[in-house]
């Protein structure tokens, strides 16, 4: 044996990423949001991928973004659009360690917001339970019903699925609301408040 010693590679922290907290209770909308990429095909086998967003107070799909490649910018400039539409960033963002998430240009975006990214531990999907289940439910009720004939073929049926979803879909863990319902309840109560 040489004796040599070999140094492990210290692990590289975002700036914006948590240092696995405990999940606090949420009580508003906002305070945390779920994203993940979910993959599919168009009728011919061109792959596409949907970026999806749910706020986790409210289970409100706040946006699915779909492409055929998408990237870490691409994941800004919808964050930054729900930004300019809605006027308020989360608190937190549960994501997995996919190389979208861990970007430098979303780490620079959450950064410059102060917005907190959360990951999951690898190889560990229950930590981001409602990221999960919404997008079980976009593939068994949106993806695995519908052919695709082209990308905007796609975009219009999902964001269709999506606003049913939102509108008319009763949730039993919001007892029985819708995610719209829950939503204005909530921002209600908020102006009420003010």
């Amino acid at each position: 044996m040489e004796g040599l010693n070999l140094r492990s590679k210290r692990p590289r922290r975002n700036r914006a990423a948590a240092h696995r907290l405990e999940r606090v209770a949420l009580t508003q909308p906002h305070q945390g949001w779920s994203m993940d990429f979910v993959a599919d095909n168009l009728f011919d086998g061109r792959k596409i991928r949907a970026l999806t967003i749910v706020d986790n107070f409210s289970r409100q799909c706040l946006a699915i973004h779909v492409g055929q490649s998408l990237k870490g910018e691409d994941v800004v400039a919808v964050m930054t659009r729900l930004q300019q539409e809605l006027g308020v960033v989360p608190t937190r963002i549960q994501v997995d360690n996919g190389s979208e998430f861990i970007s430098k240009a979303l780490d620079r975006w959450a950064y410059d917001q102060q917005v907190t990214l959360d990951f999951s531990r690898p190889g560990k999907p229950t930590d981001n339970p409602y990221i999960e289940s919404f997008n079980g439910s976009f593939r068994d009720e949106c993806l695995n019903t519908h052919w695709f004939l082209s990308l905007t073929d796609a975009q219009e049926k999902i964001e269709r699925w999506r606003q049913e979803y939102n509108g008319f879909r009763p949730h039993s863990s919001l007892q029985n609301l819708t995610p719209d319902e829950v939503m204005a309840a909530a921002l209600t109560v908020e102006l009420q408040n003010a």
